[in-house]
């Protein structure tokens, strides 16, 4: 657990500010799956691709397969999410 309360990450204002009016104007208007990809990707954004220095303290280099998947599976799941959103929905058929 110490490692979890150690860990220091420096988040722009501009960025927290950034999502949190996506988030807003998408909830507004009635996507709470999409305001919900939206901060889906900022968190994977600003675990992995802001913060990769602080993380690993040394790049790539030290980075083990499993943080490689981890990060692969969750750029997945944006990807599918948004194919997802993207395409047309079918109308049900009547019984």
């Amino acid at each position: 657990m110490g490692i979890l309360f150690g860990a220091e990450l420096s988040i722009p204002v501009f960025q927290i500010i950034l999502l949190l009016l996506l988030s807003t104007v998408t909830l507004l208007f009635g996507k709470v799956k999409l305001a919900l990809l939206i901060n889906y990707s900022f968190t994977l954004y600003w675990g992995y691709g802001l913060n990769l220095e602080q993380l690993t303290e040394s790049g790539l280099k030290n980075l083990n397969a499993y943080t490689l998947l981890y990060f692969g599976l969750g750029l997945c799941i944006v990807i599918l999410a948004l194919i997802g959103f993207l395409s047309p929905t079918r109308p049900k058929k009547a019984s």
